[in-house]
């Protein structure tokens, strides 16, 4: 299956096709309101902006597996996001991204490795994947690439459409 063949839901329980972003750049990230890597909700949003104009979207996937870190309702969560770091970009409905009950976009994702070589689980909240613009996932980065790093934003500006 090709990442943009999967189906998600939307934060706010209308259905997201994930073909809505075929032909973008889309970094795909787990995200969790109490986290102490929370904060880069702000650098995502910024990262977001900076690129949509030119094809390029984040795609946030609220994910409760790392000590409860993302307990809140669809809408605690939206409005969490929304009035406390400025969030615009799409967020999906909280969904699994490991164990059995994974969701099957995380399925294909955890089969791309990092820089080390390593793919499977994902290890924490705020993990990244980016798409290109194909459909084809083109990078993994762990929750602690903050989303300024230089190879992140390089690997960005590799694929984003012009």
């Amino acid at each position: 299956m090709a990442i943009t063949d999967t189906s998600i839901g939307a934060l706010d329980g209308s259905p997201l096709d994930f073909s809505d972003f075929a032909g973008k750049a889309t970094l795909v990230v787990n995200v969790a309101s109490k986290c102490g890597l929370t904060p880069q909700y702000e650098g995502l949003e910024q990262l977001h902006e900076r690129y949509k104009a030119r094809g390029f979207s984040v795609l946030g996937v609220p994910c409760n597996q790392f000590a409860g870190q993302e307990p809140g309702s669809a809408e605690e969560i939206a409005t969490f996001c929304s009035t406390t770091y400025g969030v615009t970009f799409p967020m999906t409905e909280k969904v699994d991204v490991n164990g059995p009950h994974r969701h099957p976009l995380y399925s294909e994702l955890t089969k791309t490795a990092d820089s080390k070589g390593e793919a499977g689980d994902v290890q924490w909240n705020f993990e990244k994947f980016l798409i290109a613009p194909d459909g084809s996932v083109v990078g993994r980065f762990r929750p602690t690439i903050a989303p300024d790093d230089p190879g992140l934003v390089s690997a960005i500006e590799a694929v984003v459409p012009d």
